[in-house]
């Protein structure tokens, strides 16, 4: 079992910054991946940018250049760095971590944090 707890959303004008977080405990020694996703009212959830065990990072298309995924192995935690944010943005964000035990893979979720970007 992993538990994880997101941090760092908020309200921010257009063109803001934030930097969302997201700290795992439990079975950590097992996670193959992590990453960030969102969801915004009347959408389906949807992938804003993902990292490995070995440090390799993905994004969606309206996440690059814009957004930086980064994790520290070390304290077990996972963070999104968010600048020039537009309203488009707006959306709960939710941490989402992959572990791998022999062939058995799970999925774990946060419960997600709010991100509003309004004038």
């Amino acid at each position: 079992q992993v538990q994880l707890v997101e941090s760092g959303g908020g309200l921010v004008q257009p063109g803001g910054s934030l930097r969302l977080s997201c700290a795992a405990s439990g079975s950590i020694f097992s996670v193959t991946s992590m990453g960030w996703y969102r969801q915004a009212p009347g959408k389906q959830r949807e992938l804003v940018a993902g990292i490995i065990t070995g440090g390799s990072t993905n994004y969606a298309d309206s996440a690059a250049e814009r957004f930086t995924i980064s994790r520290d192995n070390a304290k077990n935690t996972v963070s999104l760095q968010m600048n020039n944010l537009k309203p488009e943005d707006t959306a709960v964000y939710f941490c989402r971590v992959q572990t791998k035990v022999g062939g058995r893979i799970d999925l774990y979720w946060g419960r997600g944090t709010q991100v509003t970007v309004s004038s």
